[in-house]
C-alpha cells in the first residue's frame, strides 16, 4: 500500500513518515495510541467505528465538538492519519489560517487557485471551527469552499455545538445554506470529559 500522501497546513507540507517534509506533530497521532481511558465520557465505540472510514468512502464528513482540551484535534488528526494509510490525500489546518489564506487570494487575485488547492484533497480537516464571529467575506469564502467540496469529506473540530454556529454568520441565508450542507452530511461526535492535555504533559524525572 502506498502511504506517501500529502498531509499539510498553510505553514507546512508533509507526507507519511520517511518523507523529508514529514510533520511529526501530526503524523505521530494515531487512533490506536489514543488513550480512551482518560475519560469514561468519551464515545470510544463511535470514534473507533469512524476509524473504519466508511464515512470517507461515502463522501460524508465528521464533526467533533465539545469543551477545550478533550482531544478533538488529536482524534481529527488520527482519523486523517487513517485516511492516509488507506491512500487518501489529507490536509490539516486551523480554520482561521484557511480563511486568512483565502483572504490573501482576494488581495493578490489568486483566490481561485487557493480554493482549488483546498478542494483537491480527499479529506480537509478544519480545526477550531466557529471560534469567533465571521465577517461577510469570510462567510462567503467558507460557503464557496464547502460548495466546491461537495461530495468530499471534511473533519471539523469545534468548541461549540453545531446549533450554535448559525449566529456567527452575518447573513442568515448564507449560514443556513452552508451549515445545512455540512451538518446534514456529517457524523456528529460529542466529546465531553476532563482535559486530555494533562495526560500528555512531560513527566519530570525518570
Amino acid at each position: 500500500m502506498n502511504l506517501r500522501r500529502l498531509f499539510s497546513g498553510p505553514r507546512s507540507s508533509a507526507a507519511v513518515p520517511g518523507s523529508p517534509a514529514a510533520d511529526d506533530a501530526v503524523l505521530q497521532v494515531t487512533l490506536e495510541e489514543f488513550d480512551f481511558s482518560a475519560s469514561s465520557k468519551l464515545p470510544a465505540a463511535q470514534i473507533r467505528d469512524l476509524g473504519a472510514l466508511r464515512w470517507l468512502h461515502a463522501g460524508e464528513s465528521v464533526i467533533l465538538f465539545g469543551p477545550v482540551g478533550v482531544g478533538k484535534t488529536r482524534i481529527a488528526q488520527a482519523l486523517g492519519h487513517m485516511a492516509i494509510r488507506q491512500g487518501g490525500h489529507v490536509r490539516f489546518a486551523k480554520t482561521s489560517r484557511v480563511l486568512a489564506d483565502l483572504a490573501g487570494g482576494h488581495a493578490d487575485r489568486t483566490w481561485d487557485k487557493r480554493l482549488h488547492e483546498l478542494v483537491r484533497f480527499d479529506v480537509l480537516i478544519l480545526d477550531d471551527f466557529a471560534m469567533r464571529q465571521l465577517n461577510a467575506t469570510q462567510a462567503d469564502d467558507l460557503y464557496e469552499l464547502v460548495s466546491a467540496r461537495q461530495g468530499k469529506s471534511l473533519i471539523i473540530t469545534s468548541n461549540r455545538s453545531p446549533s450554535d454556529w448559525y449566529p456567527l454568520f452575518p447573513n442568515p441565508v448564507v449560514a443556513e445554506s452552508l451549515l445545512d450542507r455540512v451538518i446534514n452530511t456529517s457524523h456528529q461526535v460529542i466529546m465531553n470529559g476532563p482535559s486530555y492535555r494533562p495526560n500528555k504533559r512531560p513527566r519530570n524525572g525518570s
